[in-house]
């Protein structure tokens, strides 16, 4: 009786749709403090990277919209989070990261209000990102600023990738295409 009770109640989740806890679920702030819910990315390829203004990789903004530019219209797109957790290389406000990515750079991808992406007080989303236990695929902790998650049109995690692999680079560029890499 106990087990058909518990089938009976999984097969009512599964009808009614048990609660996400995927890349879709989440609602981040923009750099604008605006609610931004990663549900309205559903059938686009994101890339999701940690950044920093004050760091060695900060010119990877300028490759970051280069690859935006290239692929917003391929169902592509780019999320930015900036983040002080590394050598405090993020020190700004979020109305002066916004400055500065603008000024330097032309950024026109999203640009998240900065969060922290590793430690105590690490943000739900990049819990996700970086436990197997939740994303169902690789624990992957940051590294360093410039550290890129590859999400797919389904908001399944596919791959982490390091910081010093440049956005350009030939294994994010064929992921977006949606061919083997060279």
């Amino acid at each position: 009786m106990k087990k058909c009770f518990l089938l009976s109640f999984a097969a009512v989740l599964l009808a009614c749709g048990a609660p996400d806890s995927g890349f879709y679920s989440y609602t981040v702030k923009t750099i604008d403090g605006d609610d931004f819910a990663l549900s309205q990315l559903k059938g686009k390829k994101t890339l999701v990277v940690n950044v920093a203004s004050k760091c060695g990789l900060t010119p990877q903004y300028e490759q970051l919209q280069a690859l935006y530019e290239a692929y917003k219209d391929r169902n592509f797109t780019i999320i930015a989070f900036p983040a002080n957790n590394f050598g405090a290389q993020e020190p700004g406000t979020d109305a002066e990261i916004k400055e500065f990515c603008t000024a330097n750079y032309g950024v026109t991808f999203p640009v998240m209000a900065k969060i922290s992406v590793k430690g105590d007080d690490i943000a739900p989303l990049y819990q996700w990102l970086t436990s197997k236990a939740a994303n169902g695929q690789e624990d992957a902790e940051v590294q360093w600023n410039f550290h890129k998650f590859l999400i797919d049109e389904n908001g399944q995690w596919v791959k982490s990738i390091a910081p010093r692999v440049l956005p350009n680079d030939e294994e994010i560029v064929a992921w977006i295409e949606g061919r083997p890499a060279k």
